[in-house]
């Protein structure tokens, strides 16, 4: 784990995390991380959303695990690993992500 460096890396409370999820309601919670599934109509629309997610990661310095399976459903989960669970930047990335989902 490296240290953390940026103020939106800081480690979210439990009350705080909860908020939060209330904004990114497709988004679940488990434990230190919190995922979201995407269906998309087939294999190339779900590799077309991992390269938008794949940008917004990039320009954030912030990069989520990406699990494509069953060639259209796309997994994608998210924490920071800098503070050892979820923090501000994983949130932000969130409703980017939520947002370049969209058709």
């Amino acid at each position: 784990m490296r240290e953390v460096t940026r103020p939106d890396e800081a480690p979210l409370s439990d009350f705080e995390i909860a908020a939060r999820l209330a904004a990114v309601p497709e988004w679940q919670r488990h434990g230190g991380t919190m995922e979201r599934t995407y269906l998309r109509r087939g294999f190339t629309d779900a590799v077309v959303l991992i390269s938008r997610i794949a940008a917004l990661a990039e320009a954030r310095d912030h990069h989520p695990d990406l699990h494509l399976e069953r060639y259209r459903r796309l997994r994608v989960a998210l924490t920071t690993h800098a503070c050892g669970g979820l923090s501000a930047a994983d949130f932000d990335l969130a409703r980017a992500i939520d947002e370049a989902a969209l058709p």
